[in-house]
């Protein structure tokens, strides 16, 4: 059963990111990706984190920090992006820790401009997640790393490209006063981010 719902997830990111990004800016990536692999500018979808809920817990010098807490069922990737979205956060770093019952993860290939999907099947222990927030088209960009242990205390890391909270998901994000930029390079085939002087 859990194998037939990890194969339609899989199938459903699949098929949300073929689109691009639709920002005007880039060329979408669908033409460019080599079959079984994920595009690196994808489209997100709201409301994938219902039962998400967040706490400010400091604000100091312009830096304000977050408790973005995540239950079971609720999707990462998706929440961290329209939480970052409603508060208006250009610049942030993002750490956490939690368990997840499922996810797809991603190996950068350099070669094609694309992930190579890690999926995960079984429930997991976040051992370490960390990542940031810059601005792209006048929008938070989040971008995140996740490492997991299994059962049997084997790891597993990678991009995130998707992760469901089981039974929680206890995240931190602290704004900086200041923003970043993100632009899509063609060299790479990916959004980075650019400092402005």
């Amino acid at each position: 059963m859990r194998a037939g719902m990890l194969a339609g997830s899989l199938a459903a990111v699949m098929l949300a990111v073929s689109g691009g990004l639709g920002d005007g800016q880039t060329p979408a990536p669908s033409a460019q990706v080599p079959a079984g692999y994920i595009p690196t500018v994808r489209k997100l979808e709201h409301g994938k984190a219902p039962r998400m809920t967040w706490q400010l817990v400091s604000e100091a010098n312009g830096e304000r920090t977050f408790a973005v807490i995540f239950l079971t069922g609720d999707e990462l990737l998706a929440g961290i992006t329209e939480f970052a979205e409603g508060q208006h956060i250009a610049a942030a770093r993002i750490t956490g820790i939690g368990a997840i019952s499922h996810a797809t993860l991603g190996w950068l290939d350099l070669e094609k401009k694309a992930y190579k999907p890690i999926v995960i099947s079984d429930q997991v222990e976040v051992t370490s997640m960390l990542g940031d927030i810059a601005e792209l088209n006048g929008k938070p960009s989040v971008h995140l790393h996740l490492t997991v242990a299994h059962q049997d205390g084997a790891v597993t890391g990678g991009h995130l490209i998707e992760a469901f909270t089981r039974p929680t998901l206890e995240v931190i994000v602290t704004e900086y006063p200041k923003g970043l930029h993100k632009e899509f390079d063609p060299e790479v085939g990916m959004t980075l981010i650019r400092p402005k002087s």
